[in-house]
């Protein structure tokens, strides 16, 4: 707590995973700086998340999941914001535009639920196909590892945030295709 800003603890709010930005938290009300300011380390607060920003979050993240079904390449970088989402895939072979726009939008239409599970370290350890990037593994070592699958589409371990269902992504268009290196295509996604 710094007089600006202050952790909770016990609470729903999302930290920074599956490369998806923490969440936004604001006291509700009028002079939000005097009550923070008055706040102590151990006080019950009451706070909302900024849902727009969340939700936003949510449906880039759950993109990016479908773009790993679109582009079935190993993925080497991987960023959420508000604005865009952007993947690095491991490939030196051309994307085109169009193919990947079309098959997010098929897949989007598709109407897939979007669900959690999980599996024991064992079964992470004997499934190494799930893994989909190469830059972050999967949190092992405390009994289960958490998946998200999307039906028909993706499987594999996520600790991020994600809509119930594709249709709730919405319209999406490719802002940026871009050959980082030999081996390196960036795909940068924007809503439509």
């Amino acid at each position: 707590m710094d007089g600006t800003r202050l952790a909770i603890a016990d609470t729903r709010k999302s930290k920074h995973e599956g490369a998806t930005p923490d969440d936004a938290v604001h006291v509700p009300g009028e002079g939000q700086h005097d009550v923070l300011a008055r706040l102590s380390v151990g006080d019950i607060v009451q706070a909302e998340i900024d849902w727009a920003r969340r939700f936003r979050h949510m449906r880039f993240h759950t993109a990016s999941h479908l773009m790993c079904a679109v582009l079935p390449h190993p993925v080497d970088g991987c960023s959420i914001t508000t604005e865009y989402a952007r993947l690095d895939f491991v490939t030196n072979e051309p994307i085109e535009r169009e193919t990947v726009e079309a098959g997010l939008a098929a897949l989007v239409a598709a109407a897939r639920p979007v669900a959690i599970d999980s599996i024991s370290d064992d079964e992470m350890a004997a499934r190494p196909e799930l893994v989909r990037t190469m830059s972050v593994k999967p949190p092992v070592g405390l009994g289960r590892v958490r998946l998200v699958r999307i039906e028909g589409i993706d499987l594999q371990p996520c600790g991020g945030t994600h809509v119930a269902n594709t249709a709730e992504i919405g319209a999406l268009r490719v802002a940026k295709i871009e050959k980082k290196t030999s081996r390196t295509r960036r795909v940068v996604l924007a809503f439509a």
